[in-house]
């Protein structure tokens, strides 16, 4: 079974140390992190590793001291009016802290600009040596698992440049496991998994998959295989946010535990 990661929006009311220290508690060996804090999540607290140095360094020992790796970093989002070079400071973070990926969401509508816009960004990604998955979600420009292979393999560094295949946007997009297996193994670096019902509202595809996602068993997507259908040691993290049971009062413990816990035991039935 391929070890898996804690997402942030799994345990959203968290800091990020506080997420490394429920991930290690979970048995988990890695996390992807929120590197700021961010409207469209009021429940994630105010923290600041970018301009903190002091928070950023706690940050990387405590990593350490956990024997934690930062697998995932987000957000960073391309529309149309982004300055790729306000990343730097992003970039320089992420490198310091040693992250295996940058999470990429594409929004911009013109499709020229938004494949130079992409390429330099990756270029700025490559000068600090990170690698970038873009995230394909049915509301960006970059809806399904073929638009996004359509993307990176224009930009054509396999292993360097790839696809990050989130379970549930790729059954919303109308995609599937045997897709995401068909796929070129060196475009696909990354899986994000969850639960879902058959079928979810347009108008409520970003809900659900901000707010109010499924347990292991309480929906009816293909867990099991879809880590089948990621290439070899590909890894893959818990990305479970269940807002009403953080809104309840259940603890963060507990609700990594569910979250984590059932996905292992869906990996291994399957």
């Amino acid at each position: 079974m391929q070890p898996l990661s804690l997402d942030h929006i799994t345990a959203v009311d968290t800091t990020p140390i506080q997420l490394a220290e429920a991930a290690h508690a979970a048995g988990c060996r890695g996390i992807c992190l929120f590197m700021q804090p961010m409207d469209v999540l009021p429940h994630l607290p105010q923290f600041d590793i970018y301009t903190d140095r002091a928070a950023r360094k706690a940050l990387g020992g405590r990593l350490k001291e956990l024997g934690i790796t930062l697998d995932l970093a987000y957000p960073f989002t391309l529309a149309g009016r982004t300055e790729i070079d306000g990343f730097r400071t992003a970039l320089e973070c992420a490198a310091e802290l040693d992250a295996q990926l940058l999470n990429a969401l594409v929004y911009d509508r013109d499709p020229a600009r938004r494949l130079d816009k992409f390429g330099a960004f990756c270029d700025l990604a490559a000068s600090y040596e990170l690698r970038v998955g873009v995230e394909f979600y049915p509301p960006s420009q970059v809806p399904s698992l073929a638009d996004a292979l359509d993307l990176v393999t224009r930009i054509n560094r396999p292993g360097r440049v790839g696809v990050n295949v989130d379970l549930l946007h790729l059954m919303r997009s109308g995609g599937s496991v045997a897709e995401l297996a068909a796929a070129p193994a060196e475009y696909i670096l990354y899986g994000q998994i969850a639960d879902g019902a058959a079928d979810c509202p347009e108008d409520r595809i970003d809900f659900e998959a901000s707010s109010a996602r499924l347990l292991p068993g309480e929906g009816v997507f293909d867990l099991a295989g879809f880590a089948r259908a990621l290439p070899e040691g590909c890894p893959i993290s818990v990305e479970i946010p269940r807002n009403a049971d953080l809104e309840a009062g259940v603890p963060v413990a507990e609700r990594v535990h569910r979250a984590v816990d059932g996905v292992r035991k869906a990996l291994a039935a399957g």
